[in-house]
């Protein structure tokens, strides 16, 4: 019998390859139905604040990509001219989160943008896990190498550990 502790590195490392292939299968799957574009603009979506910074994410959010062009709704004039100035800085910072060139340009309008809801990732599931359930959760989650699959896997199984406390 394994003890605990080998006991959950073994369920983490199984839960991990898991985990991995089936980002694969589902990047796999998307693209033989010609729905990559709509998985890059979901990429986009997702690592922006983290791209871009808090300040910079109150005042304008993603719109669309089309081709490779994103599309950014900006709340006032003034931040329209200031990211205007700063579209290279913006287009190297989301290539490097997304990990190859996935925009090229990007277009400004303005528009009314929703407030601003704090951090990315930030979720109040994890103000109620102890921090033993985080520590499980993280040992889950490290091995996956896609920050995207990791974080939603990592949401998913939050919500198991909370609905286990009910």
């Amino acid at each position: 019998m394994l003890s605990k502790e080998l006991r959950v590195c073994y369920d983490a490392f199984i839960m991990a390859r898991t985990i991995d292939k089936l980002s694969l299968t589902l990047v796999r799957l998307l693209k033989a139905r010609g729905l990559e574009g709509r998985l890059s603009e979901y990429k986009v979506l997702g690592q922006w604040e983290k791209a871009v910074g808090a300040v910079i994410a109150r005042h304008a959010r993603p719109e669309s990509v089309r081709g490779r062009t994103l599309a950014l709704i900006v709340d006032s004039p003034a931040w329209m001219q200031q990211l205007s100035l700063l579209k290279p800085e913006i287009i190297r910072k989301l290539n490097e989160r997304l990990g190859k060139e996935t925009v090229r340009g990007i277009s400004l309008k303005i528009g009314e943008i929703a407030p601003y809801c704090g951090p990315a990732g930030a979720s109040p599931a994890r103000a109620n896990l102890d921090p033993e359930e985080r520590a499980r959760i993280e040992t889950y989650v490290r091995e996956i190498h896609d920050p995207d699959a990791q974080e939603a896997i990592r949401r998913v199984i939050e919500k198991d550990f909370l609905n286990r406390k009910k």
